[in-house]
């Protein structure tokens, strides 16, 4: 790669700032007042219950009728992404680290002893950077936290619409472009059709805010996850019948797998009592689901989330490793987060935890691992 080319093309330019500034301030807007349904998080340990406004689909649906209308009229290229992707790169990753210094500083400066606000400080500048002081920081009553996860499930989709466009305008349209295009745009309405789920997640509510998790859903969801997609715009593939079939089932079965298990995680910790696959449900010391998916595996849904990866990178064939990025990556993240949920849940339910790992022997894959 001809670095000659490469760091100019790196340095932001005032075009990709606008680029940024828009489509943040058009978030924030769309967020508050466009119509959504309100759910309540989950109970903080100090009783509290943060609320939030999930009219993702809504706003995303709104944002993309913009910019198709304002393409058609001239008044912007689709191809802005495609064409000025390393900028937009760069300016992300700045953009994460002055926002995470400001997280940082107010959360140091914070007198807050609410679950949310409360600032944790180690002392180690570096690891409370890197894994946040607080909870749940908000600007303008904006949860920051839901707020960033939904720009980058977003901008995913909007780098996969730009690169499309050039794909047609290129001519390099193909069938695996095709592929790839319809199940991760799937994947992204199906967040956001269950985009209320978010907020029983993790890295919801249990994860602070700091630069791990806002350099995570700014800058390597939407810019990590769609490598497949440059890919392909530089390198036709040609996919068998029986190839697409294949994908094609890879994407279902794990689409089924990770909605399926994140729904009755959902759905218990809403009403514990409510029936899992037509039979009540087992419950481990009045905690722990160990029915549905969730007697098959301790994570299951990650189980599901790998095959969805894979689907993603499955469609650029096998010449290249660089398309696998993605699924590579997230197997040992996962893997990573696996081990270290398990040491946090085996701290805080001791005897329960241990039981619950006698009900449920597996950990992400059924008689493997």
């Amino acid at each position: 790669m001809d670095l000659g080319v490469l760091l100019p093309s790196l340095i932001p330019s005032s075009q990709s700032v606008y680029v940024l500034v828009f489509y943040f301030v058009y978030l924030a807007v769309a967020g508050e007042i466009l119509p959504g349904k309100v759910i309540r998080g989950v109970v903080l340990s100090d009783g509290s219950q943060l609320r939030y406004r999930c009219n993702g689909l809504f706003a995303l649906t709104l944002l993309v009728a913009i910019l198709g209308i304002s393409a058609k009229l001239g008044l912007v290229s689709p191809l802005v992404v495609a064409d000025r992707g390393l900028e937009l790169l760069s300016a992300t990753f700045i953009l994460c680290v002055l926002v995470t210094l400001v997280l940082y500083i107010t959360g140091r400066s914070s007198s807050d002893k609410g679950s949310s606000l409360k600032p944790h400080v180690s002392g180690n500048l570096v690891h409370d950077w890197w894994f946040g002081i607080q909870l749940n920081p908000q600007f303008l009553s904006i949860d920051l936290k839901f707020f960033f996860v939904r720009a980058g499930m977003m901008g995913w989709l909007l780098i996969n619409l730009s690169i499309l466009a050039k794909s047609v305008q290129d001519g390099s349209m193909s069938q695996s472009m095709i592929l790839y295009q319809i199940f991760c745009a799937l994947y992204i309405l199906d967040y956001f059709v269950h985009e209320e789920y978010m907020t029983s997640t993790w890295d919801i509510i249990a994860e602070r805010l700091g630069f791990m998790l806002v350099f995570g859903d700014l800058l390597w969801i939407p810019f990590t996850f769609s490598i497949q997609g440059w890919w392909l715009l530089h390198n036709k593939v040609e996919l068998t019948v029986p190839a697409i079939v294949a994908n094609c089932f890879v994407f279902l079965i794990g689409y089924m797998v990770f909605r399926g298990a994140n729904k009755q995680k959902h759905i218990f910790k809403k009403n514990p009592k409510t029936p899992i696959w037509g039979k009540p449900p087992v419950v481990v010391g009045g905690k722990l689901l160990a029915s549905g998916y969730w007697g098959i595996a301790r994570h299951c849904n990650y189980l599901g989330d790998l095959m969805l990866a894979l689907s993603f990178s499955l469609p650029c064939g096998i010449s290249s490793p660089v398309p696998y990025f993605y699924p590579i990556y997230l197997l040992i993240l996962l893997i990573w987060r696996e081990r270290r949920d398990e040491e946090r849940c085996a701290e805080k339910y001791k005897e329960i935890w241990a039981e619950y790992l006698r009900l449920v022997p597996y950990r992400i894959l059924p008689y493997v691992y």
